[in-house]
């Protein structure tokens, strides 16, 4: 491969074999969108030409990261990573692990074999017991058995507080031990990360309408946070909204017409919350004019439908919890994000689909949402790359003696973390919708209902981190 190496990624090569000389497995966490699988793919090259290794193994999270290994590793190697006769190797799913036979796993025993791990937060395995399926796998199929081990993650941490598989923690203390460390302030200084600015929608003058029977009670709150703090009103109800869907999208929208000025082909994502919610976005996006794909977990050949986009012109793609992590797009510069799912590893995930720098004037990531006091928590703490309060092995609860379902299992990992399929036809495509002012909030007949209304007093908090 012709392309030189980021000073980074030769950093961290040769860090890791250095490491490798002592030690066997080696933890790298890097910001998302900073390279981490030219760095393996690299890696892997030096030590096959050192003699070090005989195949390669990569285990990454969702099909389409899978895909990207496979192209990356045989662009580098020079040799298909597929698994069948000939190959250096294969990249499966984490899913795919328990679908190995004896006869696969014996390959560890009988060559000597560098095993990848892209985003190993998603395995839990400090020990059996309070191990997750794909962490139970590692321990008991590869840790022990491959010559060397990589792992690699952007948000080296998780939402249960359980160890990280393989990873290893200082004492008494429990902090997470990195062996190489690249985080997003120096991702930026080198050029090779946007640098992200966040805008945070709010209003001053929010009407809240409550029937109760023949009655109505009005009340107004000057800020979404006061709304959501005094009041039923939910955050989901409000990212369906008509009227915060089109006010965000108005923003995404003006930012990329500005975007693409310079970078004709700069696109946007809108993060929605379930397949109906990227419909309604949809609709009001086509209603604006703009052309847009819908990606979801209800039609097949997601790897396809991605690849057509990455390649397209087309303006916007929105997504239900799959275009959240790993997945390549650098094309998308703008991100308006209308989830349900507040916890810092996802908003962190889907803030690094838009930090991936290709050229010169390419040097910022917008993101848009909702002054949702979480959100503006997690944003003013995008600064820190390794929190400390995250990343950390914090007292282990006994799991439930209940075991939880394959399926169960896949289905939420799915939702949340971006294992799901995507959906459309054409190259870009979406029907037209009309947005209304106010909407009507609530549940069954015998309970209260509400409507809530924003004034024109819109105003806007912008967070730009470095």
């Amino acid at each position: 491969m012709t392309t030189s190496l980021r000073d980074w990624q030769s950093n961290c090569i040769n860090t890791a074999l250095k490491h490798f000389t002592s030690t066997p497995h080696f933890f790298c966490q890097a910001t998302p969108g900073a390279g981490k699988t030219r760095m393996a793919a690299e890696l892997a090259s030096r030590l096959l030409s050192q003699d070090r290794i005989d195949l390669v193994l990569c285990f990454a999270p969702s099909c389409q990261v899978v895909e990207g290994f496979r192209t990356t590793f045989a662009t580098v190697l020079g040799r298909r990573l597929d698994g069948q006769i000939g190959a250096m190797g294969a990249a499966f799913t984490y899913q795919a692990m328990e679908y190995r036979d004896e006869g696969f796993w014996q390959l560890l025993d009988d060559y000597r074999v560098l095993v990848v791990f892209d985003e190993i937060h998603h395995c839990a395995g400090h020990d059996p017991i309070l191990s997750n399926a794909w962490g139970q796998q590692i321990l008991h199929r590869i840790q022990d058995r491959a010559a060397f081990t990589l792992a690699l993650s952007g948000t080296p941490w998780r939402s249960d507080d359980k160890a990280i598989a393989l990873a290893r923690y200082s004492s008494p203390e429990g902090h997470l031990i990195c062996d190489y460390r690249y985080g997003l302030r120096e991702a930026i200084a080198d050029g090779v990360c946007r640098s992200p600015r966040i805008v945070l929608l709010d209003n001053q003058k929010v009407k809240l309408t409550e029937d109760h029977g023949t009655e109505s009670n009005v009340r107004m709150f000057p800020s979404i946070a006061k709304l959501l703090g005094e009041s039923p009103v939910t955050y989901e109800e409000l990212l369906r909204h008509d009227e915060v869907i089109d006010q965000l999208l108005g923003l995404g929208c003006s930012k990329l017409d500005e975007l693409r000025f310079v970078k004709p082909n700069a696109a946007g994502l809108v993060v929605a919350t379930d397949i109906e919610h990227a419909q309604q976005i949809a609709l009001a996006l086509v209603a604006r004019g703009e052309g847009c794909r819908i990606v979801t977990n209800k039609i097949p050949d997601v790897q396809q439908v991605i690849n057509a986009f990455r390649e397209s012109n087309c303006r916007w793609i929105v997504a239900v919890g799959m275009i959240s992590e790993g997945t390549d797009i650098p094309r998308l510069q703008v991100c308006c994000y209308l989830s349900r799912i507040r916890t810092e590893l996802h908003y962190r995930q889907v803030l690094g689909r838009i930090l991936r720098r290709i050229g010169e004037p390419d040097d910022q990531a917008w993101l848009f949402m909702l002054a949702e006091p979480t959100l503006q928590r997690l944003a003013g703490r995008i600064a820190d790359d390794l929190p400390d309060d995250l990343a950390v092995l914090k007292e282990i609860q006994m799991p439930s003696p209940t075991p939880i379902s394959k399926t169960a299992l896949i289905e939420t990992i799915g939702d949340i973390d971006g294992l799901d399929n995507s959906i459309g036809s054409g190259p870009c495509h979406g029907i037209g919708l009309g947005a209304a002012n106010v909407i009507s909030l609530g549940g069954l007949e015998a309970e209260p209902s509400y409507q809530v209304s924003f004034s024109q007093h819109y105003r806007q908090l912008l967070l730009a981190c470095f």
